[in-house]
């Protein structure tokens, strides 16, 4: 009955609000349609020296604030300035957006946004969390919902009601720029993390105080560039898609996100931005989406002027419009605006097309209480930045923090030794935070989260600055050896985000490898810890150490989290997201086809460094008695899957248990095998847990050469750990109808 009467609740309120934007829109004129659908960043806004350039400190220019909305009605911003700001900055620049688009004909509230990826990142003191990466490796969806409801409450305490988060894209390409900024390499991860982010972001509704709507993003396939490098060209056939890229949008628009940017590359010649297949045949037709898709930055222009499938600005207006955008971040001028007015007076846009776009993006403003409270009261956010958030960082930071390696059960180090801390990433933020923190590149991190401790000042705070020998340079750091007990190396990349994170070699620095060969050398134990966005090729130094720790990039309470592991205060229990490469012409999935195995030739085989799902603990498990209630799976039933696992070692842990299948024959090549659930529980020592999974044909279907998703006759392994089982689908099943948002 509660569902039920939730349920009838939603719907009144929906019906409320196409009452309300029925209403408005019969009173809008053209301009004020196509104003609404017009984003700016905030620098067209902001008072600017004699250079051109946004003075610091940022203030808004009233006279330019006054012609966006007034004249042009400019109905949405985004972004910053290059600068983090605190919260009564944000809330001087909030009021004075709303206080002029008040004083417009309607009253239409504007709607401002921002890349809170991991917390809100340009708001100082806000709770800065490890980046989706690092979250995809706690395999927690309960804890990232928290981090998800807390970045939400920041953003709202920030005045800020459009979070561009969180990225959906599956990161086939470990070399991409943008790895960190996902949850991996699997759909089944990346889908089923991105729906508990987005349940935390948007709660129960969008429109109270403390929640925020989402961005899906990037739509569709951006996390396969064919050169590994950002916003470049991806070959990707329909039937491919739909099985490895489609499935996370398809459950985030189940979980209600009500936005979506688009993905600036494109695929198979045709720019996303001007795919009326991908934009209106799949997102709106079958999917059934009905909120706002917007454009990434300057991607409608960059169909003339990138891509050259538009011969002139204005005919890529009408071709991204036409395939279904609603709102374009332009980002600087009003040319959007007007190329969009000229082509509806020409009949080269129908204004049905415009009225559809400026309906939903009414829609969105009402759901999120804008017309109601268009600012917010600072007063409501008392925990914005406070230790129980950041103890929720920590968490998930601790949480995410893999161990890969650990030779003699060198980790955990003990307290009352003595330990040289070297490397390039162990006294910066800037390799714990990464990219979109505090501004666009993080190349500020330092400044900005200089009260929080780098890997080398949590490791002092742990064990006291005497037991600690820092060294910067690398003879210094070799010499300086013969004074301690054991080395914390600290490995990895500096931050950066999109094209500026492009890179030629896969390998790390020669430098960072030969420093860890030489620090070997020196038969001190030496234990690696790798800060980085993406799988760097690390082979020959981690075959040097005694122990490798991927830290990712997790954040302010990063550098704590690592020292907290080192010294075994935690027990860690991160897993893989990714497939970690051995050499950097073997970039293969681990969901991979059977002939990508090694075809006989082992040597050139499947063979990374360390397989997704992989990492270890300062505990034992041992998997045992996999048994299922069936031997048979049929079309409208379901499996029950259980599996005993114990805790063998001597002290607690947590451990993700994982439930891959294996379709042995199948009439498409099926892959070796592939994520369909995952469970991560806590053990004492010596506790044994039953862990159940139940399994239906939709787990075990794929999508076939005419795009339907289908589960074949056959036979089935399933594997957990060390534990295989088999059993038989006896019958066919087509999923056909894919207009219920389902695959």
């Amino acid at each position: 009955m509660a569902a039920f009467t939730l349920s009838r609740h939603y719907a009144s309120a929906q019906t409320t609000i196409d009452h309300k934007v029925d209403s408005l829109l019969a009173k809008m004129t053209l301009a004020e349609k196509v104003g609404q659908m017009t984003n700016l960043v905030i620098d067209v806004i902001s008072k600017t020296g004699p250079s051109g350039k946004v003075t610091e400190p940022h203030e808004i220019d009233e006279q330019k604030l006054e012609e966006r909305i007034l004249k042009y009605h400019i109905g949405s911003f985004q972004n910053v300035a290059g600068h983090a700001y605190d919260r009564k900055h944000w809330y001087e620049i909030i009021s004075a957006i709303q206080h002029v688009a008040m004083q417009d004909r309607l009253k239409i509230p504007a709607l401002y946004g921002i890349d809170a990826i991991h917390g809100v990142t340009y708001t100082l003191g806000s709770t800065l969390f490890p980046q989706e990466i690092a979250m995809a490796a706690t395999f927690n969806p309960e804890l990232i919902q928290k981090a998800g409801e807390i970045s939400a409450y920041e953003t709202r305490a920030s005045y800020i009601p459009w979070n561009f988060s969180p990225v959906l894209d599956v990161a086939k390409v470990q070399a991409w720029p943008r790895v960190y900024e996902t949850f991996g390499e699997d759909p089944y991860l990346v889908k089923t993390m991105g729906v508990a982010i987005i349940k935390g972001y948007q709660g129960n509704s969008v429109g109270d105080k403390f929640h925020v709507t989402s961005t899906m993003k990037h739509f569709l396939g951006y996390g396969d560039p064919l050169s590994g490098k950002d916003r470049t060209p991806a070959w990707i056939p329909d039937r491919y898609m739909r099985e490895y890229f489609l499935p996370p949008f398809i459950e985030a628009i189940k979980a209600g996100s009500r936005t979506l940017m688009v993905n600036s590359s494109e695929i198979n010649g045709v720019p996303v931005h001007s795919s009326k297949y991908l934009l209106t045949d799949v997102l709106r037709k079958e999917l059934k989406f009905d909120g706002i898709v917007i454009s990434d930055w300057m991607d409608v222009s960059y169909l003339h002027t990138r891509h050259h499938v538009a011969a002139t600005e204005k005919d890529a207006v009408a071709l991204a419009v036409n395939a279904g955008l609603d709102m374009c971040i332009v980002p600087y001028d009003y040319s959007f605006y007007n190329y969009l007015i000229q082509l509806v007076h020409e009949g080269r846009v129908p204004i049905s097309r415009i009225n559809e776009s400026v309906r939903r993006i009414l829609h969105v403003k009402y759901e999120l209480g804008l017309f109601d409270r268009p600012i917010g009261n600072p007063e409501d956010y008392p925990d914005f930045g406070s230790d129980k958030f950041k103890a929720i960082s920590r968490q998930v930071a601790v949480e995410s923090i893999t161990l890969l390696k650990n030779n003699n059960h060198v980790l955990p180090l003990q307290k009352s030794i003595r330990v040289l801390v070297t490397g390039p990433t162990a006294n910066t933020m800037r390799s714990l935070d990464g990219g979109w923190s505090y501004t666009w590149q993080g190349e500020q991190d330092d400044k900005y989260a200089a009260e929080k401790n780098t890997i080398l000042e949590a490791i002092e705070q742990k064990i006291g600055k005497q037991n600690v020998v820092y060294e910067a340079g690398a003879d210094t750091a070799v010499d300086s050896a013969k004074q301690v007990d054991a080395i914390v190396l600290c490995l990895g990349e500096s931050s950066y985000t999109e094209n500026l994170g492009n890179i030629d070699d896969l390998d790390l620095p020669s430098a960072q490898i030969e420093l860890a060969q030489q620090l070997a050398k020196t038969g001190k134990p030496v234990v690696l810890v790798l800060a980085e966005g993406r799988p760097r090729i690390v082979t020959p130094a981690n075959d040097a150490v005694a122990a490798t720790l991927m830290a990712y990039l997790p954040g302010n309470e990063g550098g704590n989290a690592v020292a907290d592991i080192l010294f075994g205060d935690v027990n860690p229990s991160g897993k893989l997201p990714f497939t970690y490469p051995r050499s950097p012409n073997a970039l293969v999935n681990y969901y991979r086809k059977n002939i990508e195995n090694g075809n006989g030739d082992d040597s050139h085989g499947y063979n990374p460094l360390y397989e997704f799902g992989f990492g270890l603990s300062y505990t034992t498990f041992q998997y045992h008695n996999l048994r299922a209630d069936k031997p048979d799976l049929k079309d409208n039933g379901t499996l029950t899957i259980h599996v005993d696992v114990t805790n063998t070692g001597g002290r607690d842990g947590k451990e993700t248990v994982l439930l891959f299948i294996s379709e042995l024959y199948a009439s498409i090549t099926p892959d070796t095998k592939r994520l369909r659930a995952f469970d991560k529980i806590d053990l004492k020592a010596g506790e044994t847990k039953t862990v159940t999974f139940k399994i239906s044909a939709r787990d075990i279907a794929y999508v076939n050469d005419n795009g339907k998703t289908a589960a074949e006759p056959g036979e089935f392994k399933i594997q957990i750990a060390n534990q295989t089982l088999g059993f038989k689908y006896a019958t066919s099943k087509q999923f056909n109808k894919q207009t219920d948002g389902k695959l």
